[in-house]
């Protein structure tokens, strides 16, 4: 890291480290680890993590209520457990599962548990609790994937996000501490042209050396900066970090020109954790001293690498609240060579999406978003869209066009190739919108699909 600042190295070194003590987190030792192990090979890893996981399901059959229930009547014993397939030998973990057995998924040893809730698809909140363990393990995960980029903690950083926990946190104290740490965060659910206006502004004024926000509002802020023909290429950007979103290839081609740095794609949520990151050479490793992950078909097994399926994740680092063989709902393909970097972590080939990013036709066909927004991003005069399928018989797309759009061409054009994929029986309500606003989080979706959720 060459081009680290005095200042920068003075953050990452002691303060943070000093931040993280005084936490109680453990994140600069398992970060130090975690430097290490990313260069074990797969029989190394693979010989740690089994015994890591025997470990782990030991300690939660022996203090969490939930798990003590049924690995007796199951018979499960994770003391005998000899390969990490043995896992499958226990059921999914659903969220349905966690809202009827909260307590019960509860460590009696647990303490100081922070309360967190993902509102997901269906805006039925997820409740559910994070130890201090687990947190140490993803901040020292994320902290890892943004060095793969040659950036550190405390160089300048421009966040867009929308989450109402982190913006309601925005007190004394986490003011004070984003500013030691040159952390400005721009609030993802304000996108108006008047707010668009400022972003540009304050990113070409800070000069970060990363971003870090949903693809979607990255792309929005490059697109509005292109349009303004405000240049955002000379500010020294080294990476553009998103998540928490599919990335699409038009996103992160538009916000490549625009700011003239690679995007890192990320891959991770509230409840599952930081699951896979994005290195310089492409490929989306797996954070695997933490975390194992299946990749099953709908009734439930595995599926061989290269072809898609449901990711199922246990996190090794959620004694206090396990998460084990949890349903993610996103679909993903997992990939068997290894990366030209030379880590051995495992890779993900392919994030395809949430289970709800995907719709399906009057005949039971299944396919992803994209065979309907292909539709729709080559329409000329478009500007943003929304496709929602309220059931096999009605899907519903919000546009909104520009002044030179020919309206009655592009609805005859999204009736007929959308009406060609999902059924000629499917109505296709196409409404003109004067804006696509954010959802609660702050994200934006293309495609949102109501049936078989």
């Amino acid at each position: 890291m060459s081009e680290k600042s005095l200042y920068t190295r003075l953050i990452s070194g002691l303060i943070f480290p000093l931040q993280e003590k005084l936490k109680k987190h453990d994140t600069v030792a398992i970060h130090e680890a975690h430097e290490k192990s990313q260069w074990w090979t797969p029989g190394e890893l693979e010989r740690y993590r089994l015994e890591r996981l025997r470990r782990f399901l030991q300690d939660v059959g022996s203090h969490v209520p939930y798990y003590q229930a049924l690995f007796a009547q199951t018979g499960f014993a994770p003391e005998r457990l000899q390969n990490i397939a043995d896992l499958r030998q226990l059921p999914f973990l659903t969220k349905s599962l966690i809202r009827e057995n909260t307590q019960a998924l509860t460590s009696t040893q647990a303490v100081d548990l922070a309360r967190f809730n993902t509102g997901g698809s269906s805006g039925e909140p997820l409740i559910f609790y994070i130890g201090k363990e687990r947190v140490s393990h993803d901040v020292a995960a994320k902290w890892r994937a943004t060095r793969w980029w040659d950036v550190d903690i405390g160089d300048p950083e421009i966040v867009v996000w929308g989450s109402p926990i982190e913006l309601g946190a925005q007190d004394r104290m986490r003011h004070l501490r984003d500013s030691l740490m040159r952390t400005e965060l721009l609030p993802a659910f304000e996108m108006s042209a008047a707010r668009l206006d400022e972003f540009v502004a304050r990113i070409r004024q800070r000069r970060p050396r990363m971003l870090f926000g949903y693809p979607s509002s990255l792309s929005l802020i490059a697109r509005h900066a292109r349009k303004q023909g405000i240049a955002m290429n000379d500010l020294g950007i080294k990476v553009a970090f998103v998540t928490s979103e599919r990335l699409y290839d038009e996103q992160r081609e538009i916000i490549e020109a625009v700011f003239q740095c690679p995007v890192a794609n990320g891959y991770g949520s509230r409840d599952a954790g930081f699951i896979a990151h994005q290195c310089p050479s492409g490929s989306m490793h797996i954070t695997a001293e933490d975390i194992i992950v299946e990749i099953v078909d709908a009734n439930g097994q595995p599926v061989p690498p290269g072809q898609a399926g449901e990711i199922v994740v246990t996190h090794m680092a959620t004694g206090d609240f396990p998460f084990i063989r949890y349903r993610t709902g996103d679909v993903a393909v997992m990939d068997d060579q290894p990366c030209a970097c030379g880590r051995g972590l495992p890779v993900l080939k392919e994030i395809q999406g949430r289970a709800t990013d995907f719709v399906i036709a009057q005949d039971g066909t299944v396919m992803h978003g994209l065979a309907l927004i292909y539709t729709l991003r080559d329409i000329h005069g478009i500007e943003a869209f929304k496709i929602i399928q309220e059931s096999l018989q009605l899907t519903r797309v919000e546009i909104v066009v520009a002044p030179h759009c020919d309206l009655p061409a592009a609805k005859t054009r999204i009736v007929r190739e959308l009406g060609a994929r999902l059924g000629a029986n499917v109505e296709i309500d196409v409404q003109v919108v004067p804006e696509i606003p954010a959802e609660k989080s702050g994200k934006y979706r293309y495609v949102i699909s109501k049936v078989g959720t």
